[in-house]
């Protein structure tokens, strides 16, 4: 707002006392526009300190203008005189304007209540009777489909393996004050004032970001202000990239990621990703299910990648990023790794790690993280490293220049102001993530994947690459007649959350031939072993109930979802499973 020169301004003040001595100032509570300048050059401003300008009593009894300072300057609230006998349309309208720039008096005298304005004590408790209240007396409606919600999270088994629950020190940073704080930029350089303690906790964040991942300042970077890792991925192209240069990364249909770039069959774009960038994908061996690292050296040195990506979504074995390096480097490319899926396994050293190889590693910060939903960005600073071998080693070749290009990609490029209360939560995360307590919790995780694995495998079910190296596994259904769309209704129906995958070979962007079922989430509640065995059994359980659904209603899906409604083997495999999740604790909120 420039204060520098006077100008005509229209201000609606809301604040109207609530009190019964003021229902008749209610009914006329309507927002009259009030002129914030005076229009001559020789206007005395009201002091702030409760006391007036020489004859500012008098003119505020006659209805003339109001005077005070801001910023600085002499400002004056125009007033309309008062009617004389309260007669014609002119009487509603001042007393109108007069209620509304009452608010703009000095405190001293409204807090006394003088001149008719609502005193201190009443303005305190119409902030307390909107600010104050419950989420059950403020939204009643909004209220109850949570609490449904949460309802189906206790009683439902949730598979999904991006899917986690987090604690209840989590669950309080995002609900709190934080929210209020806008903090465009970065610590040290932000848009707006009144950041120190937004900076304390953001400069937290990063140091517990590099603490828990085993990093070294001197040599990394962090940027915690992504609203996902889809932004975190966008984030960094934007800053290391010019409009269609050329990035690579695994197909989503092979287990990768939209937002590594991808086509559909036809030729559509189906993320920023690809509509702003030139995108190759590479692909798993289709008969082994596993990455084919011959195949993305040839295609790599065909397209010649400005970047090129690793890591995917769905892809149940370790990354061979060694291998990934030295064609990064063969074809002159920044090497990638979207570790959204597997980073707590990093953190926890219970796979491979992409920071020995790679230039640059985004993840996002909920799935087996256990923290806030947003996403993260690791990036190399400092001296470039040479690269030998496929790994890096000292050497003198300049300083990257990571930092500020990616930074800026995020902020202004991407977003704007980061979700402080997202960091905060985030901080506590990562803060738990560097534990021993952690790390036992990862390798329950594994446990249970295996678990679950060799239980479905027991039971001659089909998974990609027969088995997993990590949290998830991949169930192609088609060697039993169905579709991941199909069996994901029917889980759903039994309170099993699972989500439909495709299966590379398939047509995945109709009716894909697979679900992706991970552990991390169970694993919180304290499911072992045992647990995902019985699990398996509820699996298996769904595809008997697809199956005969099936044979009754059809594949027309509207038909086939009446199959489902009132059906006996639908509500008795729900009831145990509802028995069976609800004997499990819920974080946050099992007291």
């Amino acid at each position: 707002m420039d204060l520098s020169r006077p100008a005509s301004s229209d201000l609606s003040l809301g604040l109207h006392s609530h009190g019964p001595s003021h229902a008749h100032a209610r009914v006329h509570a309507v927002a009259a526009p009030l002129r914030l300048f005076n229009d001559s050059e020789d206007a005395k401003p009201e002091r702030l300190d409760g006391g007036e300008a020489d004859g500012g009593r008098e003119d505020e009894e006659d209805g003339g203008d109001q005077h005070f300072s801001l910023l600085g300057h002499s400002l004056c609230v125009k007033r309309p005189r008062r009617a004389v006998n309260g007669g014609g349309g002119g009487g509603g309208e001042a007393s109108s304007c007069s209620s509304s720039s009452a608010a703009l008096r000095p405190a001293k005298r409204q807090a006394t209540g003088e001149g008719g304005g609502p005193d201190l004590e009443t303005r305190r408790a119409a902030v307390r009777a909107w600010g104050n209240q419950s989420l059950a007396e403020a939204d009643p409606d909004v209220h109850a489909l949570m609490e449904r919600e949460l309802d189906r999270q206790v009683r439902g088994i949730e598979l999904i393996a991006s899917e986690n629950f987090v604690c209840r020190a989590v669950l309080d940073a995002l609900g709190s004050h934080l929210t209020n704080k806008y903090s465009e930029g970065l610590p040290g350089a932000r848009y707006y004032g009144g950041n120190q303690h937004i900076d304390a906790i953001e400069r937290l964040c990063h140091e517990r970001a590099l603490n828990a991942f085993g990093l070294d300042p001197a040599c990394w970077g962090v940027n915690v202000q992504p609203y996902s890792c889809t932004s975190a991925n966008l984030g960094v192209y934007t800053g290391l990239l010019q409009p269609k240069d050329r990035i690579m990364g695994l197909e989503p249909p092979s287990g990768g990621h939209v937002s590594h770039g991808y086509y559909t069959p036809s030729g559509k774009k189906v993320s920023g990703a690809s509509i702003f960038f030139e995108s190759l994908s590479y692909k798993v061996n289709p008969q082994t299910g596993y990455i084919d690292y011959d195949k993305v050296e040839e295609r790599a040195m065909d397209f010649h990648p400005k970047i090129l990506i690793c890591g995917g979504s769905s892809y149940p074995r370790e990354w061979d990023f060694a291998r990934m390096r030295l064609i990064a480097d063969k074809c002159n490319a920044v090497l990638m790794c979207d570790m959204a899926h597997i980073s707590g396994l990093v953190a926890a050293k219970e796979c491979r790690s992409p920071f020995d190889y790679c230039d640059v590693v985004t993840s996002t910060t909920h799935k087996n993280l256990r923290g806030p939903r947003g996403g993260i960005i690791f990036f190399r600073k400092g001296k470039k490293l040479r690269k030998r071998a496929g790994s890096f080693s000292q050497g003198d070749e300049g300083e990257y220049d990571f930092e500020d290009k990616i930074n800026f990609g995020v902020f202004p490029s991407m977003q704007g102001g980061p979700h402080n209360n997202h960091i905060a939560a985030l901080a506590i995360t990562l803060k738990q993530v560097a534990t021993p307590e952690y790390k036992a919790y990862i390798q329950q995780v594994k446990k249970n994947a295996q678990a679950l694995a060799s239980a479905l495998l027991r039971r001659k079910c089909r998974l990609v690459t027969g088995g997993t190296d990590n949290h998830l596994v991949l169930w192609d259904l088609r060697t039993l007649g169905l579709t991941g769309k199909i069996f994901e209704k029917v889980c759903e129906a039994c309170h099993i959350s699972i989500n439909k995958t495709p299966i590379y070979g398939d047509n995945g962007s109709i009716s894909p031939g697979g679900v992706r079922i991970g552990t991390p989430a169970m694993t919180t509640r304290g499911c072992l072993e045992d647990d995902f065995e019985a699990i398996a059994e509820f699996l298996i359980r769904a595809t008997q109930i697809a199956s005969n659904v099936l044979k009754e209603h059809g594949k027309v899906q509207k038909e086939f979802l009446r199959g489902l409604q009132n059906n006996r083997d639908v509500i008795e495999l729900r009831n145990q499973v509802e028995a069976f999740a609800s004997q499990f604790a819920m974080p946050g909120f099992d007291v």
